[in-house]
């Protein structure tokens, strides 16, 4: 009892050293001062409070290349949404900007009067998304899962989002209850028949809004570097001329949905194509240009969250 009372009172002091320095404006000096400590203390309780999330930030203010880069996404692929974060030029591969746009989308929705059924994808991009969500309570939306949330070795999947939403938001959730991949077909259609299961997918094929992440089909697949497919399943996809995914539906340079591979035994809601709802894309990287492209090619998405150097190169593409 005494360690959680120490960690309770060190978190405080860490989010009054962060309030004082972030919001009100002060220098580690005065904070030294005003909470009477060293100015060592000081600067660590400050690392604390941002490295635990104590305080967080959203950016308010946006840049114009950003927007300029935004409309032009928006007019060539005839997007009902676009949004670009600035890019990090240390960090290519940061996830922290879309996610932080992918969060201020979601929150705005949350806290929406009108209901809304919101439809999540799992992966990298979506859980920071969720990680970023500040507790509330809202009960006029329902939260679906539109991927498995089991992975091989029928654990919980590590990236799974809904489970960390429902927990924020005290919404009524729908985890889509089966793995991801199954090893045949047959398997695959004899669990879909599950009448839990039929009712899943119908709720989420009429979601008001989707966000997924978005695959790359090479030697760094995520569905291949987290266990889902084999070396060789990867292989065969990519002869098939897959070079992307969306909740594990692998498709083409055209955005055609790949007829075969692990397609064939995938649980995830299907595309409808082009899209119906809102369907936003969350994805940033070099390595994400080629299947972004492909799916607003093909109206796998008709919404993107991207960054700056990602849009660009799209645009360049």
């Amino acid at each position: 009892m005494a360690n959680a009372d120490n960690e309770t009172t060190r978190l405080d002091a860490a989010a009054r050293a962060g309030w004082l320095y972030y919001i009100a404006g002060n220098t580690q000096d005065e904070i030294a001062r005003k909470l009477n400590v060293s100015r060592a203390t000081a600067q660590r309780l400050v690392s604390l409070c941002l490295s635990q999330r104590l305080i967080t930030f959203r950016l308010e203010h946006p840049i114009a290349s950003c927007m300029d880069v935004a409309a032009q996404l928006q007019e060539r692929f005839n997007l009902r949404f676009c949004e670009v974060a600035p890019s990090d030029p240390g960090d290519s591969g940061t996830l922290v900007g879309i996610a932080e746009r992918a969060a201020a989308l979601l929150e705005i929705t949350l806290r929406s009067e009108t209901p809304s059924i919101i439809g999540l994808g799992t992966g990298r991009a979506m859980r920071a998304t969720v990680e970023r969500i500040p507790a509330l309570q809202t009960r006029n939306h329902v939260l679906v899962s539109l991927v498995g949330n089991i992975s091989p070795d029928g654990s919980a999947g590590p990236f799974d989002a809904i489970a960390k939403l429902a927990d924020l938001t005290g919404a009524q959730s729908y985890p889509m209850p089966l793995p991801v991949i199954l090893p045949t077909p047959e398997e695959c259609q004899s669990l879909l028949e599950i009448h839990a299961v039929k009712r899943i997918r119908t709720i989420a094929q009429n979601a008001t809004l989707r966000l997924v992440g978005i695959g790359q089909l090479d030697q760094t697949a995520p569905l291949h570097v987290d266990g889902f497919v084999s070396r060789t399943e990867l292989l065969e996809l990519i002869r098939l001329g897959a070079v992307g995914e969306v909740v594990g539906w692998a498709f083409d340079g055209n955005g055609k949905v790949i007829e075969g591979g692990s397609n064939l035994r995938l649980t995830s809601v299907p595309h409808s194509s082009p899209c119906t709802g809102l369907t936003i894309g969350v994805a940033a990287g070099s390595a994400k240009v080629a299947p972004i492209k492909a799916a607003l090619k093909g109206g796998i998405i008709n919404g993107l969250i991207t960054d700056e150097s990602t849009a660009r190169a799209i645009l360049a593409g």
